[in-house]
């Protein structure tokens, strides 16, 4: 009988690419893949280690997974990911359940490490960080027809926030070639949405061909047979330029949504961030992107309470929002990461960096309702995802609108899951739309 292995994929879509990498190894490797650790020979737990909140999620999945072990309900605990890469010894130390730890340079010894695991032994396995990004065979698990296409891995950027550079490495790209040879295989098996992503797509084809290269990838994915929507996330502000912009305009596979990362607008605490950009710099690039790409949505990510935010700081990134009108923003309290810049320097406490979150997404939920309010009688493409037996409707996604993080689309017709079909918007409802699909005669 084949041993099972439960995954569970936590934090962002670029560990997912890494989780449906190591199903495809394990599926080749003979072992059987469970929907759940309860009853499984093992699970693999697949973890982030961004900031705090992911790295309690982390944990307690984990313990979730030793009282399964325990109970005889589990037989071994493999733990991957951001958070083994970043606390390499103490998961093992504290944490004795687990059987087997990989960091993010050893996803591709996947089988190995559960072999042992198996087999008695505790491997430690951590590879280079920074090695060439692996082009593994991955078992899609997202959809119906949509995917997540990931073009590079790492990051230079060294925000004085952000972890992610040491934790996940230098930046590097993957081929173009490999990337259109994926998306082609990703059509081949029905996807129709790819949704690039990386920490940084601007920056693509800088460390391969010496010169930033997302508009000419974006060309060569448009041309593959069958692919519709090409949604890019995350684009940073500073290194946008004409030929990027062009390209987005004039591309019809190009979803006119493009994710942004901002974090803040004051000038003062974008220096401090080690952010590359200006607040002028960055309200004239949104002011240049809506004039030349017509029916633009613009989501941004931002963090309340970071240092260098008084009053003052915190009122501009308010009136800013109020006047840029940015359809989409996630918004988080700041998180002190050990071992960042931003960790040391002086900043508001927990309580009051969470209150002044809440004020900016009452903010943006005000922008974000007067934006669907503004969609009503128009017919705009939607990709359909399921149907809602409760509500008798289908559900699905418009161009403005990333999976999991963004609205929905609830309306009438006939479509199946996985069609793009026509849907005239006809009203609203707390961040989503309803509709109705607009029938061909």
């Amino acid at each position: 009988m084949d041993r099972t292995i439960a995954l569970i994929s936590l934090g962002c879509a670029k560990n997912l690419v890494n989780s449906e990498q190591m199903l495809y190894l394990l599926n080749e490797a003979g072992y059987a893949i469970a929907p759940s650790p309860d009853g499984a020979d093992a699970v693999i737990i697949n973890t982030c280690g961004f900031i705090d909140a992911a790295k309690s999620e982390a944990i307690d999945t984990i313990l979730d997974a030793a009282k399964l072990k325990a109970q005889g309900r589990l037989k071994k605990i493999i733990v991957t990911g951001c958070l083994t890469e970043r606390y390499q010894s103490e998961i093992t130390d504290e944490l004795p359940e687990v059987d087997a730890v990989l960091g993010v340079g050893s996803f591709g010894d996947i089988v190995s490490a559960v072999d042992a695991a198996f087999n008695g032994e505790k491997p430690k396995i951590f590879g280079d960080k920074n090695a060439p990004v692996e082009d593994t065979p991955r078992i899609v698990s997202t959809g119906p027809a949509w995917a997540y296409l990931r073009i590079a891995e790492g990051c230079n950027n060294f925000c004085a926030f952000c972890a992610i550079p040491y934790i996940r490495g230098r930046y590097r790209s993957r081929s173009m070639e490999s990337i259109v040879s994926e998306a082609e295989e990703l059509v081949a098996h029905g996807v129709k949405e790819l949704i690039v992503i990386a920490q940084d797509i601007t920056r693509y084809g800088e460390d391969l061909y010496g010169k930033r290269s997302l508009a000419e990838l974006c060309r060569k994915l448009a041309a593959v047979d069958g692919v519709q929507w090409i949604r890019l996330h995350y684009l940073y502000p500073e290194a946008f330029d004409d030929e990027l912009i062009d390209e987005i305009a004039s591309n019809g596979k190009v979803v006119k949504y493009l994710d942004i990362p901002i974090q803040h607008i004051d000038d003062a605490i974008l220096k401090k961030m080690n952010r590359h950009t200006s607040g002028d710099e960055i309200r004239a690039l949104f002011k240049k992107l809506r004039e030349r790409i017509p029916g633009l949505v613009l989501r941004t990510s931002l963090i309340a309470g970071i240092p260098g935010e008084g009053e003052a700081e915190f009122e501009e990134l308010c009136k800013f929002l109020r006047e840029a009108r940015i359809e989409r923003a996630g918004v988080f309290p700041f998180s002190p990461e050990e071992g960042t810049p931003a960790a040391k320097m002086e900043h508001v406490d927990e309580d009051e960096a969470r209150r002044r979150a809440d004020i900016i997404m009452d903010l943006q939920a005000g922008i974000m309702d007067d934006f669907c309010a503004s969609m009503a009688g128009r017919t705009i493409p939607v990709l359909c995802e399921r149907f809602d037996e409760e509500q008798g409707l289908n559900v699905g996604r418009g161009y403005m609108d990333s999976p999991d993080i963004d609205g929905l689309v609830f309306f009438s017709g006939r479509c199946a899951p996985g069609d793009i079909v026509n849907v005239r918007i006809t009203g609203a409802d707390d961040g989503n739309l309803l509709g109705e699909e607009e029938q061909n005669l």
